[in-house]
């Protein structure tokens, strides 16, 4: 049986509406690496040893947690009939207050992260990956620009300098040319069903969905690269001791997560296979429903 959450964050009642754009990439993830972030509840969709995961990247510039960005990393799919749903293995925002609201609320396995944008000059040459039906419905591949590309540097914060375990990733897109008129593509209504929970926040199964318009179109995946760590030397140090003084059940906590966000890295650096640019989305989270205790 069912039952709603309550809302305990500044979020006010649910749908939480959010405004901005997005992207959701699809990537081809090892059945092994989903299936070590999916609780046993589910059955995993997959075929070949590969089941559908990826990420879904938004910066909203209207919400309850005002703007902000985001990053889910989706670990896979999994069969709860009738349907199928995503469930996302890491979620780093750049607000704390969506943290809160994530953990608490939705019982995502959210973190704080810094999210940084740089230009920076892309040398080799255009490519054009064209298709003439994909024209014909609005949804063909944007050509990267040859000159520029954005480069995305998502870092988990952990409160302390940052060591090799941290999550960092660099997140590469294409920039249109200047004045270039590209198509938004056609407007669509969709909804995206999410299992969530099995956190040490909130330890409910949960099952959510968002309810979105937006244009969408097709462009082309952007490029993902593990960012080099920022090591502290100090720091790791502390990090020994404190290691050796605490208890077995925090080191077991501690290696959890440590094994978690490995896999998650995995799952960001899996291979792409195609890419949804969400514009002038709206986009509203209904209220949670507890599934299981």
């Amino acid at each position: 049986m069912m039952e709603a959450q309550t809302c305990s964050t500044g979020y006010g009642k649910p749908p939480w509406r959010f405004k901005g754009r997005a992207l959701y990439q699809f990537h081809l993830v090892k059945s092994d690496v989903a299936r070590a972030l999916i609780p046993k509840e589910f059955t995993l969709v997959q075929a070949f040893g590969y089941t559908l995961g990826g990420f879904f990247y938004a910066n909203y510039d209207h919400s309850p947690a005002g703007v902000f960005d985001e990053l889910v990393v989706i670990a896979g799919i999994v069969w709860n009939p009738p349907t199928s749903c995503a469930w996302a293995s890491k979620v780093l925002v750049s607000s704390n207050e969506a943290c809160l609201h994530g953990r608490k609320e939705v019982g995502l396995p959210s973190h704080v992260a810094r999210f940084t944008q740089r230009l920076a000059t892309d040398p080799r040459p255009e490519r054009s990956r064209g298709n003439r039906f994909l024209n014909m419905i609005g949804l063909a591949t944007t050509k990267p620009s040859s000159r520029l590309h954005l480069d995305t540097e998502v870092t988990e914060l952990s409160g302390r300098t940052h060591t090799s375990e941290d999550f960092s990733i660099n997140l590469q897109s294409s920039v249109p040319e200047e004045n270039s008129k590209v198509w938004l593509g056609p407007f669509i209504k969709m909804s995206l069903p999410s299992f969530s929970g099995r956190t040490e926040y909130n330890p409910n199964l949960l099952k959510y969905s968002c309810q979105m318009e937006c244009r969408v179109r097709v462009i082309q995946p952007l490029q993902i690269y593990k960012a080099p760590p920022i090591t502290d030397l100090r720091t790791e140090r502390q990090d020994a001791e404190e290691q050796q003084s605490s208890n077995s059940a925090h080191r077991a906590m501690a290696e959890t997560n440590e094994n978690r966000r490995h896999l998650s890295l995995s799952v960001m650096l899996s291979k792409p296979i195609l890419a949804l640019e969400f514009n002038c989305l709206n986009m509203n989270v209904e209220d949670p429903l507890i599934i299981s205790e």
